[in-house]
């Protein structure tokens, strides 16, 4: 790990040579990686977008098989192999740029954390900030939280819960089976709903309190993935709840 964070380390030491500041080295350096990552992000991200085109079928499946769950596991493994879809395929990458992340996450700290690296005294001026400090306008934590916040609402459609149990069940079991189910399914879209706003808050926190050079990072890393995604998976959630937003917006309009 050591040999790997020092090899990182002077490549940012290079970029930093070559545009004369630690600003563009950051983005530089961000862009590159990021461009690097595309073949391990791609199969994930192109598996969520099938499993989003799937889930009318889906629901049929569950409608068809109910309570069985054997009978359901079976088709939906069916189901995936037809349309050539590996529910796991996300999993491999996603660990691979969790460890990356951290790596990268502790050879930017040295790198923002000092005037001087491998005897290469460093700019760390950026537009309005000093790269070594936090942003005392909060305007890099703001863009922290709402591009965090952007693309969750693309990866997390939110309010889709599944629903086995027929809502017009007659009999006294399938009755109380279903309102188990509302349960169920109304604390999962309450916890999603909670981690939906909560992921940014906690981003624009963080980018509070750590040196600004770490903060630019993350928001070029973020809309980096947020344009990535858009062109894999398209909006997502974000035109979910524009659409819920403009409805609310509306309706307070009228009874005004």
């Amino acid at each position: 790990m050591n040999l790997i964070n020092q090899v990182l380390l002077e490549f940012l030491v290079q970029l930093h040579q070559i545009t004369g500041g630690l600003g563009l080295a950051i983005l530089a350096f961000t862009a590159i990686v990021r461009l690097l990552l595309v073949p391990l992000s791609l199969p994930g991200m192109k598996s969520q977008k099938k499993m989003r085109e799937i889930q009318p079928e889906l629901k049929k499946l569950k409608d068809i098989h109910g309570k069985d769950k054997q009978a359901l596991q079976v088709a939906q493994m069916e189901l995936y192999k037809k349309h050539n879809i590996n529910p796991l395929s996300g999993c491999l990458p996603q660990i691979v740029q969790i460890v990356l992340l951290i790596v990268l996450y502790h050879v930017l700290s040295v790198f923002v954390g000092t005037n001087e690296v491998n005897g290469v005294t460093l700019n760390p001026d950026f537009l309005w900030l000093n790269l070594t400090q936090p942003d005392n306008l909060f305007i890099l934590p703001v863009l922290a939280g709402l591009t965090q916040l952007i693309l969750s609402l693309m990866i997390l459609p939110g309010g889709e819960t599944p629903d086995v149990i027929p809502n017009d069940a007659k009999t006294k079991k399938l009755k109380e089976e279903n309102k188990k189910e509302e349960d169920a399914a109304e604390m999962a879209a309450a916890m999603q709903k909670q981690m939906l706003f909560i992921m940014p808050v906690m981003t624009a926190f963080i980018a509070i309190r750590f040196p600004s050079g770490l903060a630019l990072y993350w928001v070029a890393s973020t809309v980096f993935s947020i344009v990535q995604q858009y062109f894999t998976t398209g909006w997502g959630g974000v035109t979910l709840y524009a659409k819920r937003a403009a409805a609310f917006v509306q309706r307070k309009s009228v009874s005004n």
